[in-house]
């Protein structure tokens, strides 16, 4: 309770130091202001071959204001929350404003748009500054780990964190908002080794709530199991084959959808879906919704980083691009609305087929499982697809053998229109829900 009020006092400061802001902003002719604050508190603990290795705790924060005058922009930002820095950090961007260039779409978001009513998320909980508990968890990890299989040989270290942050965001429509948010991680990462071999892999845990944390065994099982899975790795000649991307690498391609469809790629018109709304761009039985208001969920949000009030809504419909995902600015350059994206995404679902993991590699039957991608070989512009990537070889519907050093090359258009079926088989560590994701054909450059 002491922990909660505490929070408490310290949102009513940070909003009580945002009206400051807008008023000193006022008094200096900014025709309009608006200010971000956020304030971080929390705990990190490393260790390594179950030993302390460092502890850092840290409590920062930051304050950011963007004026307008007669529609050019200044902005700038300060760490000290003083009436006087706060005073200078107003002037610093008035002054800015002075030497922009007018632009139409500049400004705040429309007052309807704003949340009013906010709700209540759920999203902070108690968090542990207490070092020796987060120390016993990260070694214990580590310890349980490194005891269950001969090929680990060595631990490249545990982590622990607990952090708890408040945002507060107010413009000049008398809008002042904030609210505090709670995360806690539990990690290790191992080292195996297989006649001469090495490979690394990791388990993790992520939680708003501590008692939402795994518990360190399955953390380590996790670690070790994915760890000795890639031991004995091996190339594979180039051919064209279906390729199944596992949940962890599944939720990246569906983050270049959302790149694609986000409102700084459209109006640059560079975007490969481009003139696409309204249109299918994924099979007719793939969904995928937004849902913002989860309680306790990772990527929940009231608003966004402009006020807008968040909502439900249908991103893909029976595979039809529902929505663009815009702020005020490329809303406002595109024509339309604000759609509460200043941010990011909150909470995407895409629909399943139904399979579980066994039954996606049935489904599969011969291809490539990938569980890990590198590089960054994806042109949004034109959709062209090329990464590096690691994984097994399936045959039959069963995993045959671990690979590497293969590249995976398409192009998005084409990958997203002959997805074949996804999965159930979610990660409910993850604020983009997705099972496995299943695409007809790939080319494959191995050897």
């Amino acid at each position: 309770m002491a922990q909660q009020e505490q929070i408490r006092q310290d949102q009513a400061h940070l909003e009580a130091v945002v009206a400051e802001a807008l008023d000193i902003a006022k008094s200096l002719g900014a025709s309009l202001a608006e200010v971000s604050i956020s304030k971080q508190t929390g705990l990190s603990v490393n260790t390594r071959g179950c030993e302390l290795e460092s502890i850092e705790f840290n409590k920062d924060g930051a304050l950011g204001i963007a004026v307008y005058r007669d529609g050019c922009k200044g902005s700038s930002s300060t760490t000290d929350l003083s009436k006087p820095a706060i005073r200078a950090a107003v002037e610093a961007a008035i002054e800015i404003a002075r030497h922009t260039s007018a632009d139409d779409c500049a400004g705040l978001a429309d007052a309807e748009l704003l949340a009013w009513d906010a709700p209540d998320l759920q999203l902070c909980h108690q968090i542990e500054l207490d070092p020796q508990r987060g120390i016993e968890l990260a070694i214990e990890c580590e310890r349980l780990a490194l005891g269950r299989d001969a090929r680990i040989k060595h631990s490249d270290g545990a982590g622990f964190s607990s952090h708890l942050g408040i945002k507060v965001y107010g413009n000049s429509h008398g809008f002042i908002k904030g609210y505090a948010a709670s995360r806690n991680s539990l990690s290790c990462v191992l080292i195996g080794e297989q006649e001469g071999e090495m490979q690394r892999d990791y388990g993790y845990s992520s939680s708003r709530t501590l008692d939402g944390l795994w518990h360190p065994q399955r953390i380590a099982d996790e670690a070790v199991e994915r760890t000795v899975a890639r031991l004995g790795a091996r190339k594979i000649a180039t051919c064209h084959a279906p390729v199944m991307f596992h949940p962890d690498t599944a939720a990246g391609l569906w983050g270049h959808l959302v790149t694609a469809i986000s409102g700084g790629s459209l109006y640059r018109k560079s975007s490969f879906l481009l003139d696409k709304l309204g249109q299918q761009i994924l099979p007719e039985w793939l969904t995928i919704q937004e849902f913002p208001h989860l309680l306790g969920g990772l990527a929940s949000s009231p608003f966004d980083g402009e006020g807008v009030r968040t909502r439900e809504m249908d991103i893909i419909r029976n595979g039809e691009l529902m929505s663009w995902l815009l702020t005020s600015y490329s809303a406002r350059k595109l024509g339309l609305t604000s759609t509460g994206h200043a941010g990011g995404i909150h909470n995407w679902q895409v629909s399943s087929t139904g399979q579980d993991f066994q039954g996606m590699l049935n489904e599969m039957g011969t291809g490539l499982l990938v569980t890990e991608l590198m590089g960054q070989g994806v042109n949004i512009v034109n959709g062209d697809y090329s990464r590096g990537a690691a994984g097994f070889w399936v045959e039959n519907g069963e995993i045959a053998y671990p690979v590497e050093e293969i590249t995976i090359a398409g192009n998005l258009a084409e990958m997203f229109s002959h997805i074949v079926a996804v999965g159930c088989d979610e990660d409910e560590r993850s604020s983009l829900k997705t099972g496995s994701v299943l695409v007809e054909n790939m080319k494959l450059a191995g050897h």
